[in-house]
């Protein structure tokens, strides 16, 4: 991989992910679990968990890159936008710093959602090579 390189991976929010999220972790805060408590704070609906998000991520760092013997150093996300059930979504990352030295690769990425075009969360990795 080389500084510049872009990638694009799509995402769907489904029932089952946003379901197996909540049965796996059991975080059934309200603002994630009770549509009248999300609504009553200013959102459509409940609002999906953050970390279905670091899902994607880890999915993107395992799966899609050209390289399978990777892992993650470090990792920072920040949520600008709430997500919601049923949103498409497209993670979009470059590749911004390569550490030949230490075998290491940085991207930035965004999440945007597809309906909207708005940036949901952004934010940077850091992956070593092994």
């Amino acid at each position: 991989m080389n500084k510049g390189d872009t990638f694009e991976i799509a995402f769907s929010v489904t029932e089952s992910i946003y379901t197996g999220f909540m049965q796996l972790f059991k975080d059934e805060n309200p603002l994630h679990a009770n549509k009248s408590f999300a609504q009553s704070k200013g959102f459509n609906e409940e609002v999906m968990h953050g970390n279905i998000l670091g899902g994607f991520i880890s999915y993107f760092i395992g799966e899609c890159l050209p390289v399978k013997n990777v892992i993650i150093h470090a990792q920072e996300i920040k949520y600008v936008k709430p997500v919601y059930k049923n949103d498409d979504l497209v993670l979009k990352a470059e590749v911004s710093d390569v550490f030949l030295s230490v075998s290491a690769i940085a991207f930035k990425f965004c999440f945007e959602n597809k309906r909207t075009a708005n940036i949901i969360a952004k934010g940077k990795i850091q992956i070593g090579i092994i």
